[in-house]
């Protein structure tokens, strides 16, 4: 039996893909990601799927946010090691 990969946007299956994060101004990820591995705390500046950009304030280190992204803005994101979950 053949195995999809097409995994629905709103899906709450396990992520299947990862790669680091360089914050950037203007650089999206190839594809939405279904969320961020914060690696060291701090603050993140996420572009959300919609273009809406929202700030998280005093995010632990080790924390999963569950949020549908294509961007880490360099500007005012002080979090470090952030992996995109897709």
């Amino acid at each position: 039996m053949a195995v999809s990969t097409s995994i629905p946007p709103h899906s709450s299956i396990p992520a299947i893909e990862a790669e680091a994060v360089t914050p950037h101004a203007s650089n999206n990820f190839t594809k939405v990601a279904r969320g961020l591995y914060i690696g060291g705390g701090g603050n993140a500046v996420v572009i959300m799927e919609n273009d809406d950009p929202i700030t998280f304030v005093g995010l632990l280190a080790g924390t999963i946010l569950p949020v549908r992204c294509k961007r880490v803005n360099a500007i005012n994101t002080t979090a470090s090691n952030i992996v995109a979950l897709f």
